[in-house]
């Protein structure tokens, strides 16, 4: 058996060409229509447009049960921060870091995270740590206090 001699298949279908002059059937519009805004160029609408009345997830009232308003934010600050701003032995309070300008606002209070490395001997206070935080600051010989 041949290539040739095998029976035509709708797998090598030709693509329509649009716009190719009145005898193709779609010439001229290119079968888009007239007018409107899908018969121009670039036009791609999105699924929930809805001709410029407002959409109807606006129109909608928002209800029901929303977890965002009782989330517990932390201020975080990095051990590179408290190695530059502290001296060795001193105490780090969420209170001395809003007070020297470290931190804008407490929050739900300041988690401290181990971006950085740590070489003096701080006792630090604070609301949470991470893991590796409170081992950095254990092996430079300070103190990882919860509050």
């Amino acid at each position: 058996m041949k290539l040739e001699s095998l029976p035509k298949s709708n797998e090598t279908k030709a693509r329509k060409r649009v716009g190719r002059g009145p005898g193709s059937g779609t010439g001229k519009t290119a079968g888009r229509g007239e007018n409107g805004q899908k018969s121009r160029s670039g036009a791609s609408i999105s699924a929930w447009f809805q001709g410029g009345q407002t959409p109807i997830y606006r129109r909608v009232p928002k209800r029901g049960f929303n977890n965002a308003r009782f989330e517990t934010k932390f201020a975080t600050i990095n051990l590179s921060t408290l190695d530059k701003f502290f001296n060795d032995g001193d105490v780090v309070t969420p209170e001395v870091l809003k007070e020297r300008g470290i931190i804008k606002k407490q929050l739900s209070g300041v988690k401290v995270l181990a971006n950085g490395e740590i070489t003096k001997k701080l006792t630090v206070k604070a609301n949470r740590f991470s893991s590796s935080a409170v081992t950095k600051i254990e092996n430079a010989g300070g103190k990882a206090e919860v509050i």
